[in-house]
């Protein structure tokens, strides 16, 4: 997670009307992922962004976005590995947003349920009425899908890999040297590395609620 700007819900510019749906937008590309929560935003829809894979699914566990935006290629979790978790642990739907159009990745696309898949380059002018009907297609409300409490959201069922993706991005460590840290993390505390792994998750999770 990037220190200097914690993933979080991006500010939207105020509009008439009800806010429409909740969206999570997940690309690596900083300015694309700026103008694409902007253009979103200044349609009227709540907008949450994250710059990797890890940052996504923290912030869909804790949001229910109604549907994700997601980048494919992205260093650490691809967009792949986002939408599977998106699909089988949230049952959150998503489109990409991709500069890849090769047979390869348009059958993976196809594979994993995407409801849309658009390539780049993109204008935002091209992205909303896009999400506007995916939105209609999923017979989505006009009032962002609540988000449940805290002690009500389910955990992963192995919080390890995330946990350890989550220090692989904050501390630039390869795989085995995070999985290593987290275990004694884990010694130092007396805990067992999952107990570990659930309380570096929920401490993440609240630093991306609060903004700290």
């Amino acid at each position: 997670m990037n220190a200097s700007r914690p993933p979080g819900p991006a500010a939207a510019a105020p509009g008439p009307g009800p806010r429409k749906a909740r969206i999570l937008v997940v690309d690596d590309d900083r300015l694309v992922l700026a103008t694409v929560t902007h253009g979103l935003a200044e349609a009227g829809y709540e907008v949450i962004d994250a710059d990797n894979g890890d940052d996504a699914i923290l912030l869909a566990r804790e949001h229910r976005p109604a549907l994700a935006l997601l980048d494919i290629r992205m260093e650490g979790k691809s967009g792949f590995d986002v939408a599977e978790t998106l699909r089988d642990a949230y049952r959150i739907p998503f489109m990409f947003l991709s500069a890849f159009a090769d047979e390869a990745t348009r059958e993976k696309v196809h594979a994993l349920g995407a409801l849309d898949y658009l390539v780049k380059p993109l204008e935002v002018g091209q992205i909303v009425p896009a999400v506007a009907a995916v939105l209609a297609r999923l017979g989505s409300a006009a009032q962002p899908a609540p988000v449940p409490a805290a002690a009500a959201a389910p955990a992963l069922a192995d919080p390890l890999p995330l946990a350890v993706g989550v220090l692989m991005h904050r501390h630039s460590l390869a795989r085995a040297a995070a999985l290593r840290r987290l275990h004694e993390l884990a010694q130092a505390q007396g805990l067992t590395p999952q107990a570990q792994a659930e309380r570096l998750l929920a401490a993440v999770e609240e630093l991306a609620r609060t903004g700290a």
